[in-house]
């Protein structure tokens, strides 16, 4: 059976003064999260953190590995998230707007599980080739979809931020899942937009193919998007298939 190593660090960057950025790491239940809360007045990072807190209750306790399994508590965890963040808002409505976008990648025995809401991103890089996972839930990509919008222009488009789902801004929550096989050797990279705002998919897949270990890798990621400007705060959680 193969087994996963993770790896995992946030940073605030260097133009924020808060880190709305959360992340979570959990070999033992075989599953990782990031989160990027959005709200500001502290309230973006309350969002993400309650999305965190949520999920690990979800998985903890959890000895079936099946992907029905997985699949149901997956999706349990964004629920469960986005009504605690809707209800914090009811009792804290200084805090109304909050939430954040947020992956959970899961691991069964048939595979991998991915839960994805907002513009935060999973990537799977395998033999050599960066592959995004996920759909960006902004207004860009969906103009992108309706060919109104040229691929290429969408990263320095003006309306590029605009989100169209997160946890907690509304009652029904769309939430994207995706499943599929895992391979040896197989890195999936969970990110905030910080990161993928600052780096091209050519300079993320040169740094998962150096020759080092996972933490490095997560390092080398995050320092290279301050280097190219930080603008915002950059999460990067790193799965490796061994």
């Amino acid at each position: 059976m193969a087994q996963e190593i993770f790896s995992g660090k946030t940073d605030i960057g260097l133009k924020r003064e808060n880190n709305e950025d959360a992340f979570v790491i959990s070999p033992e239940l075989e599953f990782c999260l990031a989160a990027d809360g959005m709200g500001g007045a502290a309230a973006g990072e309350i969002a993400s953190r309650i999305f965190a807190e949520t999920t690990v209750d979800v998985f903890s306790g959890n000895t079936d590995r099946s992907e029905r399994d997985i699949l149901h508590r997956t999706q349990k965890a964004f629920n469960a998230a986005n009504e605690k963040i809707l209800n914090h808002t009811v009792q804290n409505p200084h805090h109304t707007g909050m939430g954040c976008t947020a992956e959970i990648l899961a691991f069964s025995d048939e595979g991998f599980v991915i839960g994805h809401v907002g513009d935060s991103r999973t990537y799977r890089f395998r033999k050599g080739h960066l592959e995004q996972l996920t759909k960006d839930h902004t207004l860009v990509q969906q103009q992108v979809d309706e060919g109104l919008i040229a691929p290429e222009n969408v990263r320095n488009h003006p309306l590029r931020h605009v989100i169209l789902r997160a946890v907690g801004l509304k009652r029904e929550l769309a939430l994207d899942v995706l499943r599929g096989k895992t391979a040896s050797q197989d890195v999936y990279l969970l990110c905030s937009d910080g990161l993928t705002d600052m780096l091209e998919d050519d300079q993320i897949r040169e740094i998962l193919s150096t020759n080092t270990d996972l933490d490095r890798k997560t390092d080398t990621l995050v320092e290279m998007a301050k280097v190219a400007g930080g603008e915002d705060n950059i999460t990067v959680v790193l799965a490796a298939v061994v």
